[in-house]
């Protein structure tokens, strides 16, 4: 895809989250950390995954690819954001910032169906537990998981082309911390009406079928959950759902609020977009760790073959 642009303008001043210099120096620390964290935790639940063969099952292949999403998602704005904390240069050219969209677009919308796709395994395992292997064979699972990437790239590829024609003058500063189509739209000279239409009927068709899929998965669980006589079957049974839950509320609940809303710069809109796109993609591996006794036990067996290595 070329990026090309009628506009004199070939790039933008990218304003952060902060311009005095000693909260902008605190800043890169934190976000550096959740960088961090956000990379081991993501590998290590990769790693863990791939060397366990009692985790090779259908919700735990998807748990990977979750997890190879979030690595993306958030090197696509944090490397740029830390960037910018360190330096005095806030710039971006118009191509990378047009890049960043497309990424953000991929990463986003597979994100977003990938966890309708984790709801429906849930929602077979819970609810036709005796066809649950006819229902996520092998092949629906990677079928899945290729759709997923497949409408995240065609979010892009219908929204970014657009955006490309768009005409930048005179204003070029961008109150935020990465290109995110909503931003661009006041910066443009030229007509974006057609940008904006195009963008709300490729994102909410999306977000709301996606959504609804695992709202109704999610509501004949509770209905099968609360048939259970067995207190124990249903905490067992509860709890292989709080993990997918809690992601789902996260970000869903700021990625619908940061696209929706006016954008404005405001302090609440930067908040949306970190919470979707860095603290979620860092959460979700202790998220999973944490509230997932299977992963808690294959962490303590690898870690105990390593230890056990590196002491002798």
């Amino acid at each position: 895809m070329a990026f090309t642009n009628h506009s004199a303008i070939t790039e933008f001043i990218l304003l952060g989250l902060s311009s005095v210099p000693h909260v902008e120096g605190l800043l890169f620390v934190l976000f550096l950390g959740i960088y961090l964290l956000t990379l081991m935790g993501n590998l290590m639940l990769l790693v863990v995954i791939r060397a366990d063969s009692h985790l090779h099952t259908p919700m735990y292949f998807f748990l990977s690819h979750l997890s190879f999403l979030d690595l993306c998602f958030s090197s696509v704005t944090l490397p740029k954001m830390l960037e910018i904390l360190l330096s005095q240069n806030k710039t971006i050219s118009v191509r990378g910032c047009l890049a960043q969209v497309f990424l953000l677009f991929v990463t986003a919308g597979t994100e977003a169906f990938l966890l309708s796709a984790m709801a429906y395994d849930r929602y077979a395992a819970i609810c036709h537990p005796l066809h649950y292997s006819q229902m996520i064979s092998k092949q629906r699972c990677v079928k899945l998981v290729w759709s997923s990437w497949g409408l995240g790239f065609l979010d892009a590829l219908i929204n970014v082309p657009l955006a490309t024609k768009m005409d930048f003058c005179k204003i070029y500063t961008i109150p935020h911390f990465s290109c995110e189509l909503p931003s661009l739209f006041p910066l443009s000279c030229s007509n974006v009406s057609t940008n904006l239409i195009v963008m709300l009927c490729s994102i909410i068709p999306h977000g709301v079928i996606t959504s609804l899929a695992i709202f109704f998965s999610y509501a004949c669980i509770v209905s099968t959950i609360l048939s259970i006589t067995s207190t124990s079957g249903r905490s067992r049974a509860f709890s292989t759902c709080s993990s997918h839950l809690t992601t789902v509320i996260l970000f869903y609940g700021s990625g619908f609020l940061r696209y929706l809303m006016p954008t404005s710069g405001s302090s609440l809109e930067l908040i949306f977009s970190v919470q979707y796109s860095v603290v979620t993609p860092m959460l979700n591996p202790l998220i999973y760790s944490l509230q997932n006794k299977e992963v808690r036990t294959a962490v303590r067996k690898i870690l105990g073959k390593y230890l056990q290595c590196f002491h002798w």
